[in-house]
């Protein structure tokens, strides 16, 4: 498989995770619930990691760990700010300024030089995909309250807009824009395999620190009905990583970036089927301009 596969694969699988995460942490009243999430995803990392150690033969060591392990903090340090912001904003609204990353880490490697030379389609594909996926975070930023009021009516959540509310997927995107540059950099030294491995470790280790202070410290009870999403979540979490890891390796990264990070529009969807998030014609305006994007990408990779 190439980049472009295991890009739609790592939208799919993160979409789901949106959606799960969104089902486990929006209970704004546990203000715990962003460490109950970070230890879910790092029990079914951990698990994985152990697989791959033990079965698939992928090599580790402390030297590859501590190489790997700024990209792995920015990674978690924002996937924890992203938890947050799930308990103060609808998902439909978190989730594109979140993932705005992608065009982010686009025109970072164009602008710097990193990215290889592209045809001027290509330029427009990620154009298009940044532009969708842009668009859809003012679209759903800038809502008449009224639209916004039906939508929470029928969702039975209410939130009130907030500066935090927004600060939280900001500080994620940019969090993550850092992380996901920094990624493709370290991956020219390390083997993906154990980069991922490394990852997985990492946010293990963060998931018992985060134990220990929300089951030990603070004593909270962990109700298997509540942590029920969070798991599956990280389920889906952990496979859109590792095949996010393999699309990045492939070289493109100016081109899986924007692929991977317009996963939102699947969160979108899946807000509106299930969560019952209203949709306007200008979100399906954004959601179709950045599959036009991902599409043409895919047309040039054949």
């Amino acid at each position: 498989m190439n980049w472009f596969v295991f890009s739609i694969i790592a939208l799919l699988c993160w979409s789901g995770s949106d959606f799960f995460s969104k089902i486990g942490c929006r209970d704004n009243r546990d203000k715990y619930s962003q460490f109950k999430m970070v230890m879910a995803v790092g029990v079914v990392m951990g698990l994985h990691a152990a697989y791959e150690i033990f079965v698939g033969g992928v090599e580790i060591s402390w030297q590859v760990i501590w190489t790997y392990l700024p990209v792995s903090l920015l990674y978690i340090g924002s996937m924890t700010l992203g938890y947050v912001g799930l308990r103060y904003i609808e998902l439909s609204i978190s989730s594109p300024i979140c993932n705005a990353s992608g065009a982010l880490v686009a025109i970072i490697a164009i602008i710097s030089g990193t990215a290889d030379p592209m045809e001027l389609p290509q330029y427009l594909a990620i154009g298009l995909a940044a532009a969708g996926v842009i668009g859809l975070g003012f679209v759903e930023a800038n809502e008449d309250e009224q639209l916004r009021a039906a939508r929470q009516e029928a969702s039975n959540f209410k939130y009130a807009k907030s500066w935090l509310a927004l600060a939280l997927p900001i500080a994620y995107c940019l969090l993550d824009a850092a992380g996901t540059f920094a990624d493709d950099l370290v991956l020219e030294t390390l083997n993906e395999d154990s980069a991922n491995v490394a990852y997985e470790l990492t946010f293990l280790a963060a998931g018992v620190v985060c134990f220990i202070y929300t089951c030990i410290i603070k004593k909270q009870k962990l109700v298997p009905k509540a942590e029920g999403p969070k798991y599956i979540g990280a389920i889906f979490e952990t496979i859109g990583q590792l095949a996010y890891i393999y699309a990045l390796a492939g070289g493109e990264s100016a081109l899986a970036a924007p692929i991977i990070s317009s996963y939102c529009v699947a969160s979108v969807l899946w807000s509106r089927i299930f969560l019952k998030e209203k949709l306007s014609w200008k979100h399906y305006a954004c959601i179709v301009t950045t599959i036009l994007g991902i599409i043409i990408m895919g047309v040039y990779d054949m």
